[in-house]
């Protein structure tokens, strides 16, 4: 009998983990929270090392609908200094050709929609509408039950439940989080002259904030603006449409280089408040075993959140093909050695990038962050892969 594994969470990282374990031999189960995909989220910056794990699932990688990143430019949209910082090439004439895979900029739900389809051709099956609210286990398996009463039963768990965990509550319990005193606000809208045929990663400075924006398809850029501002909720919810016309009207409007247009024009603008979490010092008890925003939630100023998730995923996978090569039932010593292993790669690699990517959002670039971020690229593997 195949060793069943319950995913909880189909976000972004829950079914692409759950690709890599089908063709592995095992039986993955998704169980996730929403009804059905919701439209939470504006975009994803897919980065050569992301890219570099989709491309061993062709399906996905081959059929990512989104824009690939040709340009960085800075601009300074200061009232009495607006100037070109930075314009170079360096995207698809370095990066792409040091790394092996280009920058892609997608919006979420369109790629959400790409792997939640490719799990299911891949004859995965997803359970919506199951909130995990508790986790039994013992030395043979772990049972999990949901609030709608459900009970399932598995060989062990992959926490995949994004920000706000429940599988990172069941095993390490509530923990404080402490505002950083930052919010995002963003959108997608319609690509603005200034920005036309540019395919350009764009920072934009002025007056105590930074907008970075790119494009997620031929006619569309995604931009988020950082700002220092009283606490807002975690969560990448839209406004009312009363507070989205104060933003499209507010001073951001008027920002030069196309900025103010992509402000003016956004769709379904969003808030979000940045919080930073206490650092783990382990992903795992027993048979269960957290992976992406469940263990290291980061802020967005990398552009690295998905990608790392993917990261996880890989590292995750290559113990458990290393350690357990036929997909049979593992018992709880076996798990501890693959999940140890695990971690101890990716949390100190998750720990600095989650820091640059803090520290980004407070300064804006920084040679430290970017040199972070470059070295990230060549992730997670060189040549052939081990899964």
């Amino acid at each position: 009998m195949s060793t069943k594994v319950i995913i909880v969470g189909g976000g972004i990282a829950g079914p692409v983990l759950a690709i890599f374990l089908k063709m592995k031999g095992y039986t993955p189960v998704i169980y996730e929270r929403s009804m059905a995909p919701t439209q939470a989220g504006i975009s994803l910056m897919m980065q050569p090392n992301g890219l570099r794990v989709l491309s061993l699932i062709p399906e996905i990688v081959e059929n990512i609908p989104g824009c690939p990143i040709k340009r960085f430019i800075s601009f300074s949209s200061l009232e009495d200094n607006e100037e070109v910082l930075v314009d170079n090439d360096l995207p698809s004439t370095v990066i792409e050709k040091e790394f092996g895979f280009p920058m892609i900029g997608v919006r979420r739900t369109a790629f959400h929609k790409l792997i939640i389809e490719t799990a299911q051709k891949h004859g995965i099956e997803i359970k919506w509408g199951h909130q995990a609210v508790k986790f039994e286990q013992n030395d043979n398996d772990v049972s999990v039950t949901f609030e709608n009463g459900e009970t399932t039963t598995g060989s062990f768990v992959v926490g995949c439940d994004g920000l706000h965990s429940n599988t990172r509550l069941a095993l390490f319990g509530h923990e404080e989080v402490d505002f950083t005193g930052l919010i995002q606000m963003g959108g997608v809208s319609p690509t603005p002259p200034a920005l036309q045929n540019k395919y350009a990663l764009v920072n934009n400075f002025g007056n105590g904030k930074h907008m970075v924006t790119y494009p997620v398809s031929e006619n569309q850029y995604s931009w988020a603006v950082t700002v220092r501002e009283p606490e807002a909720k975690e969560d990448w919810r839209s406004m009312d449409s009363q507070k989205q016309d104060e933003v499209k009207k507010g001073p951001l409007s008027q920002w030069a280089f196309g900025a103010g247009e992509l402000v003016k024009t956004g769709e379904k603008i969003a808030k979000y408040g940045l919080y930073d979490r206490p650092e783990l010092k382990t992903w795992h008890k027993g048979r269960i075993v957290l992976l992406g925003d469940a263990a290291h939630p980061t802020s967005p100023h990398l552009g690295q959140g998905a990608n790392q998730a993917f990261e996880d995923v890989y590292h995750l996978m290559r113990f458990i093909v290393k350690y357990n090569p036929d997909a049979s039932q593992p018992d709880t010593e076996l798990l501890t050695k693959i999940f140890s292993e695990y971690e101890s790669i990716r949390i100190p690699r998750s720990a600095a990038l989650v820091k640059g990517a803090r520290k980004q959002g407070e300064g804006g670039p920084s040679d430290e962050a970017m040199k972070t971020n470059a070295e990230t690229l060549a992730g997670p593997f060189i040549g052939q892969s081990e899964i």
